[in-house]
């Protein structure tokens, strides 16, 4: 693994990366903790933060056109911005069901899913992970062991959210 071919890239594509990395560590903290705080509500306009920011910059990422200067991509960026919308406007209208529902679906299309895209050969963050050379059997294990580890954790995180969501029913009657 080398971040070379990611500092060498245009700066749009550094702070498009960064700002994803960042939401997708920011956001996984949010999965786990407590709802509905100052802290929660603090994180949140965070991540929604960086979700713009990650949406807005890929407009003006290029590398693969399809359609004039865009790409199936920036369709997941359109579907991001306007999941943006409607969850904020989910816990502002006090439907904390849906706000929950659709900022956990959009972490894992705009984020998980398409951030698994980004590994595809010959684009950048499949450099980053291989290196020039591409996969080695060594690597791909190592790369397997992260996406299991991360599924794992998702699962386990699933299962505490319910378990709490179960306890907190419990306790408020």
């Amino acid at each position: 693994m080398t971040l070379t071919p990611l500092l060498e890239a245009p700066t749009i594509i550094v702070v498009h990366a960064v700002s994803a990395v960042m939401a997708l560590l920011l956001g996984a903290v949010q999965l786990f903790r407590k709802k509905g705080d100052p802290v929660h509500r603090f994180i949140g306009a965070s991540w929604v933060a960086l979700m713009l920011m990650v949406s807005l910059s890929s407009f003006l990422i290029w590398t693969i056109r399809v359609w004039w200067l865009f790409s199936p991509i920036h369709l997941i960026s359109i579907f991001t911005l306007v999941m943006l919308w409607r969850g904020i406007g989910f816990a502002r209208r006090g439907n904390i069901k849906a706000h929950s529902r659709t900022m956990e679906y959009l972490y894992f299309l705009a984020l998980v899913v398409t951030g698994l895209l980004t590994f595809i050969p010959g684009r950048i963050m499949y450099r980053v992970a291989f290196g020039q050379d591409g996969p080695t059997l060594q690597k791909l294990l190592v790369f397997a062991g992260v996406i299991a580890a991360a599924a794992v954790l998702s699962g386990l995180a699933a299962m505490w959210r319910k378990t709490r969501a179960g306890i907190e029913f419990v306790e408020a009657h």
